[in-house]
């Protein structure tokens, strides 16, 4: 009972702005104020996600098997050659440009080059959202390992720790606030690249249905879509954030 009055006086001005907006959507769409063509009624929308409620949720599944491989991939990626980086200068002085140069590649604009060489177009959705998410991770590990304090590398040698026991019980823990800051902050810019790959380069998943309707003028749908799909990247960020918070219980917040 505590926790749930917790939750409701640290959210309950939130839960006001998001019913406001809702309450502010039905007066525009019952007084006729904005196209009906384009903004359809709440019944209209309510009884389009009823009708489709099955595929909404495959599609959530379809969105979530693109996902999830990719953020998987990314950060392991930014891990193993952050790390490396971090840890050693020269190696550091010599790829830091190389990297910089490449991150400030917009990955939409290599989509035509990946759609048309990629065997599958699993495997290039996979590596556009792979290639927009790493970069933010992989700084983040970079500037969190360069910043660790000296200390701690001397005592984990004075207790002779090296390798990979030095690095998963001094390294990565010490780095890991910069680290999950900055794949948290990935997340949002998987979801951007998600939708568009659905968009343009796929056969299902959310950004697809949400294209698909819209392309046919069914706005009902594809407010369905838009709402549903909002829904689901916003519980699934509140999940990285309270892990994130989780696994940095000892810090000072």
């Amino acid at each position: 009972m505590k926790t749930i009055l917790a939750f409701v006086k640290k959210y309950w001005i939130t839960f006001c702005i998001f019913l406001s907006l809702v309450l502010l959507y039905v007066y525009v769409t019952s007084k006729k104020l904005v196209n009906p063509y384009l903004f359809p009624s709440t019944d209209a929308i309510k009884k389009a996600f009823i009708e489709n409620r099955h595929m909404m949720w495959g599609n959530m599944l379809a969105s979530f098997k693109l996902l999830i491989p990719s953020i998987i991939l990314s950060l392991l990626a930014a891990l193993l050659l952050g790390t490396l980086m971090g840890i050693n200068k020269r190696i550091r002085e010599i790829l830091h440009p190389v990297i910089y140069a490449f991150s400030v590649i917009p990955s939409i604009l290599l989509s035509p080059f990946v759609l048309l060489l990629a065997p599958t177009l699993f495997s290039a959705s996979v590596f556009l959202i792979v290639y927009n998410i790493v970069w933010a991770t992989l700084f983040a590990t970079i500037t969190g390992i360069m910043t660790i304090d000296k200390r701690y590398l001397d005592k984990a040698a004075t207790l002779e720790l090296y390798g990979f026991k030095r690095f998963t019980k001094v390294i990565l823990p010490a780095a890991s606030p910069s680290i999950l800051a900055g794949f948290v902050n990935s997340l949002r810019s998987s979801f951007v690249m998600l939708v568009y790959a659905e968009m343009y380069g796929a056969g299902e998943g959310m950004g697809y249905f949400v294209k698909k309707y819209a392309e046919l003028g069914i706005f009902a749908n594809t407010w369905v879509g838009f709402v549903f799909m909002v829904v689901i990247l916003v519980i699934v960020m509140q999940f990285f954030e309270q892990l994130k918070k989780y696994l940095l219980k000892w810090t000072i917040e």
